[in-house]
């Protein structure tokens, strides 16, 4: 018992400090983990939720198509900055998007699967009950299901009321147990959630209330796999060219100059003029760039091993040099994040190792792990919460300089978006 607090602390302690996953530090620390088991289902981990959510219901049914090819099947990485203001908290968040076509749950899933050759059934209803009633049948039938729960009502991660209703990410519903449903979120192990809490938390977000995705069997080819991979790279080429300034390349251009506008209402020598909120947007930062995070981190690397694996089924080996440069850029939002939220500073240190703790109880350990993450998760937002009134950073330079590094990296991201224009098309 008290070699494995050891290895959890440690694993926990690199987390903090590198901002890599649970799956990551844990592998560097030991060794790549064993895939544990639970009855006939596999897990197998991940990094990004959709993505990983369709490569574990694919792992499952004996299909060997890893989560980097999945991602890039589905357009690989998009780019998005939302600034959310909550009068009724004094909030500030900040969204990040990653992933292409990250607001857009379904229609991801739907090109994604597509291009993959998976056959599916999608199925949503404003009803409570209908909703769970097909996810019990499917389950019953041994039918594994991609649902996206609210997360502050499917209760592991633990967060408090506030966040009521601020959405989720995709999980797999694979069995159920009694009144419980048996869920995968990229861990190690089960995590079991009360089957009126998970009805719950389906019907919480209306944009997305209810969804429910069944994967059918299938057997694609390396020639299908292929054609996904290319369609994958054009799509991602096209869309991060676009000239959109919140859902393409130009976000990142228009974060930078919000930083330091005077003018802008949403700029944020406005938005944080009196300091509030101050500790929240660049918590939010740290844990969106960052894979000690809910959502997965920027996915410039999950991107690079797509890349890699491109590289292979395409014969084009300037993608594998292109990968190298993604890697680079993984680095640059890794050093965003770093600035955002040093670990040098006392009140921000401590939530870093606060936040990783949460989620490697979750990954970890699932069902197992819930007390443990309780209290750490019970700490962290007494300590945030803190962190907002004592948080006092001098915000024109820390705000230039954060400026200073998002533009840099958009001017890589978009060199490099060109030269895989240039590789597929």
């Amino acid at each position: 018992m008290t070699s494995k607090k050891q290895l959890k602390a440690r694993i926990r302690a690199r987390m903090a400090k590198t901002g890599e996953s649970y799956t990551t530090a844990r592998r560097h620390l030991i060794g790549r983990p064993e895939r544990a088991a639970d009855g006939g289902w596999r897990f197998t981990g991940g990094r990004n939720p959709s993505s990983a959510a369709i490569a574990a219901v694919l792992a499952n049914q004996g299909l060997d198509v890893s989560e980097p090819l999945v991602f890039l099947a589905g357009g690989g990485i998009g780019a998005g900055y939302i600034l959310w203001e909550f009068q009724h908290d004094d909030s500030r968040v900040v969204v990040l998007g990653f992933r292409n076509q990250w607001q857009y749950h379904d229609r991801w899933m739907a090109k994604t699967l597509g291009r993959l050759g998976v056959p599916y059934d999608e199925h949503r209803t404003s009803g409570t009950r209908a909703a769970s009633d097909r996810l019990a049948a499917e389950l019953d039938a041994g039918r594994p299901c991609v649902v996206l729960p609210d997360r502050y009502h499917v209760g592991y991660w633990h967060l408090p009321a506030s966040l009521d209703g601020r959405g989720g990410h995709p999980v797999v519903a694979y069995r159920r147990d009694g009144d419980a449903v048996v869920l995968d979120d990229r861990g190690r192990a089960p995590i079991s959630v009360p089957r009126e809490r998970f009805d719950a938390a389906r019907a919480r977000v209306g944009s997305y209330r209810n969804v429910l995705h069944v994967l059918g069997e299938s057997k694609p080819d390396e020639a299908t796999l292929a054609a996904a991979a290319l369609d994958g790279l054009r799509d991602c080429a096209a869309h991060l060219s676009a000239a959109s300034d919140s859902f393409s390349l130009p976000a990142w251009r228009k974060w930078a100059r919000l930083l330091t506008d005077t003018r802008n209402a949403k700029a944020w020598p406005k938005v944080f003029a009196d300091g509030r909120g101050l500790a929240d947007a660049l918590l939010s930062i740290w844990e969106g760039a960052e894979p000690v995070g809910m959502d997965g981190g920027n996915l410039r690397d999950l991107f690079a091993d797509a890349l890699d694996e491109a590289a292979a089924l395409l014969d084009k080996p300037a993608l594998a040099e292109l990968a190298g440069r993604f890697r680079e850029i993984h680095g640059l939002w890794h050093d965003l994040a770093e600035a955002a939220l040093p670990a040098d500073v006392p009140e921000l240190g401590r939530i870093r190792e606060l936040t990783a703790a949460v989620k490697e109880s979750v990954m970890a350990d699932g069902s197992a792990g819930d007390h443990e993450a309780a209290l750490a998760a019970r700490e962290l937002w007494a300590a945030r919460a803190a962190a907002n009134e004592a948080v006092t950073a001098d915000r024109g330079p820390l705000f230039a300089a954060l400026g200073t590094r998002i533009s840099a990296v958009y001017e890589a991201e978009r060199d490099a978006i060109t030269r895989l224009s240039a590789l597929v098309t």
